[in-house]
């Protein structure tokens, strides 16, 4: 049966799978990354990994896979397949297209890992349907990716969707990229934990804690909450000024509160806009799946341009 490898690679785990030309996944699997052992280590661990998924798909399928799809993160050179920095993997300027091409003899595609779930979420999740959307994932930091007609534009450099250093409040809080004020500083669920952590003096307590003790009228946490809202949606409000999305797709661990962010932060926005087009806000349908799912497709995307077969998702 023809397949494709896709494979996410995380900061603490890897999720991977063989998908069907019609998106069916018909083996799953999941392995930590190991960055405590080193960069070197983690690539070649993803190389064991796809060549024994390679090996899975000859012994049950009955044949290699065609193709492989991996996401990763970090800054991505899609185009020369090149994991070119991940600071939470401690790797720089890794062939990683070639060398995966060199293991598993087969066409490979390399993606930015929140593009590539954007591009999921676009084709297959929340935005199926919608010609232009924005995905905003809201986790240790802020990242986006912007869909075009079925596909999600990388930009000229491979930067494009960085939302979270959309500066929205300046001379702020200082961040890692060297700005102050930035997006991701006030509003990622990294930035919400740490700021409930302090207000409550529990070093344990995080984004989902602080979600509770809004829906139970905690004052501390209806200020953080909302402080970050308020960041939020001058980030997204910028965003849709230069992109005029339809459809505005919120993922990422914050996202998982629900409606004590969603509630919120569709009344922000629509109190931001003037001329603009307010964009649906609706919430990620495929999780943490949505990298993966998107790995397979950047697979098949890459076959049907290399071999002219038509493929449905």
């Amino acid at each position: 049966m023809r397949h494709v490898i896709a494979l996410d690679v995380g900061g603490t785990g890897m999720k991977a799978a063989l998908v069907g030309a019609d998106g069916t996944l018909l083996h799953e699997d999941r392995r930590a990354t190991g960055r405590e052992r080193g960069p070197d280590a983690v690539v070649a661990g993803i190389l064991d990994f796809a060549a024994d998924l390679r090996a899975h798909g000859i012994d049950r399928l009955g044949e290699p896979a065609a193709a492989a799809g991996v996401a990763v993160p970090g800054i991505v050179d899609e185009t020369r397949g090149i994991a070119a920095y991940a600071a939470n993997l401690g790797w720089r300027d890794v062939p990683l297209r070639t060398l995966l091409t060199e293991r598993l003899d087969s066409p490979v595609a390399l993606g930015h890992d929140v593009r590539t779930g954007g591009l999921a979420e676009g084709r297959v999740g929340a935005g199926r349907g919608a010609d232009r959307f924005l995905f905003v994932a809201l986790g240790t930091g802020i990242a986006g990716a912007i869909g075009v007609d079925g596909r999600v534009e990388a930009g000229a450099h491979g930067f494009a969707g960085e939302i979270g250093h959309i500066v929205v409040r300046p001379a702020g809080t200082p961040c890692p990229c060297g700005q102050h004020g930035c997006l991701e500083r006030y509003a990622s669920a990294a930035a919400v934990s740490e700021a409930w952590a302090a207000a409550c003096k529990d070093p344990e307590a995080d984004a989902a804690d602080c979600a509770k003790a809004v829906t139970s009228g905690d004052p501390n946490a209806v200020r953080i909450w909302q402080g970050a809202v308020d960041a939020l949606a001058d980030g997204l409000v910028t965003a849709l000024t230069l992109l005029d999305p339809r459809t505005l797709v919120i993922g990422g661990g914050l996202a998982e509160a629900g409606e004590t962010l969603f509630t919120p932060l569709r009344d922000a926005v629509r109190r931001r806009v003037t001329f603009q087009k307010l964009p649906t806000i609706v919430p990620a349908a495929l999780g943490d799946t949505a990298g993966c799912l998107g790995a397979g497709l950047l697979a098949w995307d890459l076959l049907k341009t290399t071999d002219g077969m038509e493929v449905t998702t």
